[in-house]
């Protein structure tokens, strides 16, 4: 019988077949964040439970702690977020579990440092009470978002009760056109078949565009396959991969490491392997992205216009109408950063785009680095002065503006540019309005004024 990747690793975790057609499924790891983790920790210690094996439980601090240079342990972005972040830091240590805290050396973005750490790797299962936990496919593993209940079965028992989801695979066929990024990549397919079109399913994404990849990019386009209704997103895991995991802090050592990485490259869909649902696409119809409503199916091409029959209340709410041309929309504030878009290769491209460079005048510019690992590598390249020199905000690493928790925003109905995963209504603020794009446009647009194409930026003297 013919399997794809994603029957291979359900079946190497299926504990038991329970009735009703669900499977107890061993977790092998469990990553929480300040935001949920504290809830699930904290039912755990009151409780008088213990984690299964708190060495698999990781948690960082990331969603609400303050994004600005020179923050306390406990300085928040939102009003009383102090709360979530001690009460954390407690219940992390009352369990024994990985706390990587606010001034860690590793802390970061849940989903940026999970891989840089290699707690991420091919063929293990890993949860998150964060919906983006499908990111990690990107690395072959077996991820998806859970709530704060689930969080806590998984940490106490090392299983989970799911039902297998449906199968669907997206085969990217050629190359990307210069230009075109990862983030295009996504947007262009949730355009394509719609916020709801992965049905719920496993998404396994493949072709000679995903193989062409770097792993970065991958984790970008499984980063947004949450936002395609997907139950998770998976990429088979190749020697770039392998590379990339090797000498990560948690990966395997020595012998281990050369067993693993042979294991890891027979981690694939067989040949003849059946999907519930087959697409094809070809990378030359892709072109840069823009979204320009509520949520990201409502995108079209960077030169394109707001569509005909467009959702009235999303053009309400972002103030544009059908005909609309999107490049040379005004925009007043830009962000860099988040778990889709704030990794070091994300960092370079926005860079050499702004390199000599100004963000024009009232534009409100912020660049938060994913991790505090990719935030040491772009100061040591220089990147962080580049960004300082072109007029964005330097800022420390956790999600920051990519949704809004309280405290500091954008101004009410400021139009923004963002790296970020979602546009809908506020989600950067309140009655802000947001346009999704990759670092390079969101780059470009900072610079101009309004939304631009990288390429039709004057040329640098």
């Amino acid at each position: 019988m013919t399997r794809t990747l994603f029957d291979k690793l359900w079946e190497s975790h299926r504990v038991k077949i329970l009735e009703g057609g669900e499977a107890l499924i061993a977790i092998d790891r469990v990553f929480l964040h300040e935001r949920t983790g504290s809830v699930a920790l904290e039912s755990i210690v009151e409780s008088g439970r213990s984690p299964h094996a708190p060495e698999n439980v990781f948690c960082t601090v990331d969603h609400i702690v303050s994004n600005k240079e020179g923050r306390g342990q406990d300085d928040a972005r939102m009003p009383g977020g102090e709360v979530f972040i001690t009460a954390t830091r407690k219940a992390a240590k009352a369990t024994g579990i990985n706390l990587i805290d606010v001034l860690d050396a590793d802390q970061g973005i849940v989903h940026v440092i999970s891989p840089e750490l290699g707690i991420a790797q091919p063929g293990l299962t890993l949860v998150c009470p964060d919906s983006h936990t499908c990111s990690q496919g990107a690395l072959g593993a077996l991820a998806w978002g859970i709530g704060s209940t689930d969080a806590e079965h998984a940490i106490v028992t090392g299983t989970l009760r799911v039902k297998k989801p449906p199968q669907m695979r997206i085969t990217i066929h050629g190359a990307l056109n210069v230009g075109v990024t990862a983030k295009d990549v996504a947007l262009h397919i949730i355009a394509l078949y719609g916020a709801a079109g992965a049905k719920r399913c496993a998404v396994e994404y493949a072709g000679g565009a995903v193989e062409n990849m770097s792993v970065e990019e991958r984790l970008t386009l499984c980063n947004m396959a949450v936002e395609f209704a997907a139950f998770t997103a998976i990429i088979a895991p190749d020697v770039k991969v392998s590379d990339y995991l090797k000498g990560k802090k948690y990966s395997p050592k020595g012998g281990a490491w050369q067993q693993a990485s042979e294991a890891w490259q027979g981690l694939q869909s067989d040949e003849r392997a059946k999907f519930d649902y087959d697409y094809e696409i070809d990378a030359d119809d892709i072109k840069p992205v823009v979204t320009w409503g509520t949520s990201p199916e409502h995108a079209v091409s960077i030169d394109g216009q707001v569509p005909q029959g467009a959702d009235y209340k999303a053009l309400s709410y972002m103030g544009l109408n059908v005909g609309e041309v999107l490049a040379a929309l005004p925009i007043g504030g830009a962000f860099i950063g988040s778990c889709t878009n704030g990794r070091l290769s994300d960092l370079r491209s926005a860079a050499s785009i702004l390199k000599g460079r100004r963000v024009a005048e009232g534009i409100t510019a912020i660049c938060v680095p994913g991790s505090m690992a990719v935030r040491r590598e772009a100061e040591a390249e220089g990147l962080d002065i580049v960004f300082k020199q072109a007029g964005f905000e330097w800022g420390a690493p956790g999600c920051a503006f990519c949704f809004y928790a309280g405290g500091e925003t954008f101004a009410p109905k400021t139009r923004v540019i963002s790296s970020t995963n979602r546009n809908f209504e506020g989600r950067q603020g309140p009655e802000v309005r947001t346009h999704l794009a990759s670092p390079t446009v969101v780059a470009a647009s900072a610079v101009a004024g309004y939304i631009c194409d990288p390429k039709n930026l004057e040329p640098l003297a």
